[in-house]
């Protein structure tokens, strides 16, 4: 059996200044917003005046952020335990709160449906594409790392949770929300949700940056895999957004389609960006990358 060592008792300790203990000291003290505090009165009384298409095109993102904040809870178990098994301290004290969040979206979604009395099954709005993604894709990568904790297996899980489901379709789907219920001046409860989820996700997102300019600084050959993992996913958001508009030339709250298929793309196009500033970096500047660098709210 190897000899087991702590770092925190050796003259190493904790590398304090480092971007995932820096995380996880900005999640202890801005990430602790609770699910069961928020108020839906409002929102109960907005949705009643709600017509029928407007309902669906809700329902449809919450549903489909519902599914996916439970399955982005339990396909990230394989992600810490990779890292645990690599000794990597600091990453493994984030990923603590990483997990810890993710559980309370997946609380959020359902206490707004339980406020909205909507307590049927909405599976419908899992379209093939969504499922795709969320029944086959994801899964499928994370739990490759129980049995392959290679760079590319790590990376590959990282590209697929960090950069394309939460960096692409959930800021989309936060884009989306806002642009009908903040407009209109209706579901603050919701909105205010939301709005925590998406500074939570914002530190998920950068520590997926991180870790994946951490594998192409440490495995330059990398770069390119990720690129072209980036490059196949790219398709599915487009499809997923023309599913979600069904054509249609004006949304339901009287907005341009359009404006949520450009902000998918440039989403794709900011996250290519940001992995591409890792080529040439030494591993010291990955560690010592700012919030703002990364974009964390």
């Amino acid at each position: 059996m190897e000899k087991r060592t702590f770092i925190t008792t050796s003259s190493r300790g904790i590398q304090e200044d480092s971007f995932p203990y820096r995380l996880y000291q900005k999640a202890k003290r801005v990430g602790t917003w609770n699910p069961a505090d928020l108020d839906f009165s409002q929102d109960r009384e907005d949705w009643k005046k709600l017509t029928a298409e407007q309902r669906e095109d809700i329902l449809r993102l919450i549903s489909q952020f519902q599914a996916g904040e439970e399955a982005v809870t339990l396909d990230l178990l394989p992600l810490i335990m990779t890292i645990a098994k690599e000794g990597r301290l600091e990453e493994e004290m984030f990923l603590t709160t990483f997990l810890y969040e993710e559980a309370k979206h997946t609380e959020f979604f359902r206490r707004v449906l339980n406020a909205l009395d909507e307590k049927g099954d909405l599976a419908h709005f899992h379209t093939d594409t969504y499922k795709q993604i969320f029944y086959e894709i994801l899964p499928a990568a994370m739990g490759r790392l129980v049995s392959d904790q290679s760079p590319e297996a790590i990376a590959e899980a990282s590209v697929v949770y960090n950069m394309f489901v939460e960096g692409v379709l959930a800021e989309t789907g936060y884009f989306s929300f806002y642009a009908a219920l903040e407009t209109a001046g209706i579901m603050p409860g919701l909105l205010e949700g939301v709005g925590n989820l998406k500074k939570d996700e914002s530190r998920h997102i950068g520590y997926g940056t991180f870790l994946l300019q951490r594998l192409i600084c440490e495995h330059p050959h990398l770069y390119e895999f990720v690129m072209m993992k980036m490059g196949k996913l790219a398709p599915l958001a487009i499809k997923l957004n023309q599913e979600g508009t069904a054509g249609r030339e004006v949304t339901s709250f009287g907005g341009n389609p359009e404006e949520i298929m450009n902000f998918t793309m440039k989403q794709l196009a900011v996250r290519m960006d940001v992995l591409a500033r890792a080529k040439g970096k030494k591993i010291e500047e990955i560690y010592r990358v700012t919030e703002s660098e990364i974009g964390i709210l």
